[in-house]
Formats: structure tokens, sequence, C-alpha cells
């Protein structure tokens, strides 16, 4: 379903609203006005989309006929190999900001039926049950027990979700200042920080402070190749979350809806000028989230959902919202079935039998049975009102 808003609530029964909430311009709970954010579910179906099929979508089209936009759709939809940035690259920030916006509409949800300390046990189980599942995921994948494993998306979010609501409470300014921080303690630390063979400041594949760090605590680590950072690059993934965070305040606020807008603009186009303005020094590099991809990223991931919150929420336009939607109600749902289920495998099989007059339209034929089965599955769920969250 889509994601409430703050609703009315028994005075006796919500959580007492930190000092000068109201003057940050968030609604007491009790008075915040009843509504949907379903640009938020939209938007998040939009992502998943890529993840669960999409890309093997633009695939088949680009094998089907390979041209310069099948090519460019293909391009940007793979990782950077190391430098640079591509809408692939937004994915998991994109996710990290959606996070942080739900962590304030759900603690308002939450509030009306929950203490704190009931509230933050949630918390701290929903953050169990996240990390299990990210371990579970890449242990069936790797075929071998890996029970950390930070540079796939569930186990970032389980930390960053946590951080988010142990400083759901504080204000504004300090949410911002702890992500601001921790950006910038990030950036010093890989700048000025040298380890046995690895000089201060580089932030080449093999070659840097993420790496080694990874080596000694988890005694492996990818291989130069692929070059994804683990442990310590987690803790930038915490400000994306934190920067949702502040726009789901702002969303839940009583300015008006121009003004949200507005709000939402600056932050994104904030980040986008800090994170490329910081790039000549520190480049954008998604596999070890340097500062400035994490700034840029955030930027871009701001916009993207701007831009639904605009279209939908705003001007009201939610006509095929519902093709999206439907993923965004049960992403991880969805995550997990496509990462343990082999349904690709299973459909490749029957339409095989069609490779002979078909050519190059199986990849394509393929990708499209897929995504209508994962659909036409996740819309029975929606109708059943079947949501499978952590």
């Amino acid at each position: 379903m889509a994601t409430r808003l703050a609703s009315p609530v028994d005075a006796k029964e919500k959580v007492t609203p930190a000092p000068g909430e109201q003057a940050r311009g968030i609604l007491p709970y009790a008075q915040a006005g009843e509504g949907r954010l379903v640009s938020l579910d939209t938007f998040r179906g939009f992502v998943m989309f890529w993840i669960v099929g999409g890309g093997a979508l633009m695939a088949g089209l680009q094998a089907l006929k390979p041209n310069f936009l099948f090519d460019t759709f293909v391009y940007e939809l793979n990782h950077t190999p190391w430098r640079g940035l591509r809408f692939y690259d937004l994915i998991w920030p994109s996710f990290m900001l959606m996070v942080g916006v739900s962590v304030p509409l759900s603690f308002a949800k939450r509030s009306r039926t929950h203490t704190y300390p009931q509230m933050l046990r949630h918390a701290l189980k929903r953050f169990a049950v996240l990390f299990l599942l990210g371990s579970l995921r890449e242990s069936l994948h790797k075929g071998a027990p890996y029970w950390v494993e930070l540079s796939s998306a569930l186990q970032p979010i389980a930390v960053a979700s946590l951080a988010a609501f142990l400083l759901v409470r504080k204000s504004q300014r300090v949410q911002a200042a702890v992500g601001g921080l921790i950006l910038a303690a990030y950036a010093l630390v890989l700048a000025f920080v040298a380890a046995p063979g690895i000089p201060a400041g580089s932030l080449e594949p093999g070659v840097n402070l993420v790496r080694y760090v990874d080596i000694k605590l988890l005694g492996r680590t990818f291989p130069v190749t692929d070059a994804w950072g683990t442990i310590i690059c987690t803790l930038p993934t915490i400000s994306t979350t934190l920067l949702g965070m502040l726009i789901g305040e702002w969303l839940m606020s009583s300015r008006s809806k121009e003004d949200k807008v507005k709000m939402i603009a600056g932050a994104g186009f904030f980040c986008l000028a800090a994170g490329y303005a910081l790039s000549p020094s520190v480049p954008i590099i998604m596999k070890i989230w340097t500062t400035s991809y994490g700034l840029a990223s955030a930027g871009w991931a701001c916009l993207m959902f701007l831009l639904f919150y605009w279209a939908i929420d705003v001007r009201g336009y939610r006509k095929g919202s519902l093709l999206f939607g439907v993923i965004g109600a049960n992403a991880v749902f969805i995550y997990m079935f496509t990462s343990l289920v082999p349904l690709r495998r299973w459909v490749s099989i029957c339409v095989q039998g069609l490779a002979g007059t078909t050519g190059q339209l199986e990849p394509l034929l393929r990708a499209v049975v897929v995504l209508v089965v994962e659909w036409l599955m996740l819309f029975w769920m929606y109708r059943h009102k079947i949501f499978i969250k952590a």
C-alpha cells in the first residue's frame, strides 16, 4: 500500500514530539493531515523495476535491434567500472534516500499505538531481519557462508535505517550536521590515513584504504576487477539516508506543497553542485562510495524523487502509477524472490524452443515473460493486501 502520512492519534498513545519540533515546521502527530505519499511507492517501484527485469528488457531490445538509443540504455544500466557515474549507480543511493524518507512517516504512524521503547525494539528487529536477509542472499549467491556483505543493499539499509531511527527525534539541524560530518570525516580518512603498501589518498582499484580494512577485518575482499568496498564505505551511506529523513520531515510539515518542492529541489541541486565541485580532487567512485559520489548520487536521487512527488502528489497525475506502485509495495519481497528463485532460468527453458525461429528475439522474449510473471504475482499480492516487509 502507499505510505501513509501522519494521522490523528490518541494523545495518551502517541510519542511526545521532541522539544522545538513545531518550531522546525513539523505538525504534532495528533494534528498532522491524513494523506498518502503515493509518489514514494511509485518511485520505489520504478527503481526496483530496473533490478528485477528492466535491465534485461533493454538488453533484449539491444540484441534484437542494436542502435544508439538501446546502446545508451544498456550502457547506463550497468555499473561504472570505477570512476564516473551512470544511472545504475544511482539505484542504491535512491533506496537509501527512500529508506530515510519513510523513517519519520513510519515513526509518526507507529507513535499512535506504540511507546518509544516498543518502536526501538521494532527498529532493532528490523535491523536484524534485513541484515540476515542480506547474509542469506549473498551466501546462496556465493555458495558459502557470508555473514557480513555490506557491498549489497540490504545490510547497508539495515545499518542506515537504524541510525536514522536513533536520530528521528533530533532536530533537523542535528540530523543535517551528522550527515555532513560523516561525509567530511570519511573524505578526510581516505585522504590522510595510510596503510601498509597504500599511500594516503590512494583511490585506485585494489590500492585503497577501504580494501585494506576489508582484508584486515573480514579476511577477504572482492577481486580487483570488481573491487567493491564493504565495511568503512557503509558509513557514508548513512548520510544519504539522513537526507531522505529530512525530506520526509519536510513532507510532514505544514508548509505548502510548492514550498516542499522548492526545498527538495534545493537540496538536490546543492548536493549535485557540491559533489561535482569536489570530484576533481575526490573522484566520483561508487564502489567505495567516495564523498563526491555520495553527494552527487544523493542529489540525483533527490531530483528523481522530486519528479515523482511533483507529478503524482502535487499535480495529481496518478494514471500509470499502479505499474510501478505494485512493485514498490513489495520491494523487499521481489528483491529476495529474484535473488533466490531461478525464475529467469525456468523461463529460459520454456522459450528456448522458440530460438530456432526467433533468433535474436529470445533474450527480449525471455525478459518480457519474466517481467510479466513477476508483475502479475506482485499485482495479485497487492490486490489481496499481502505486503511482506522486514
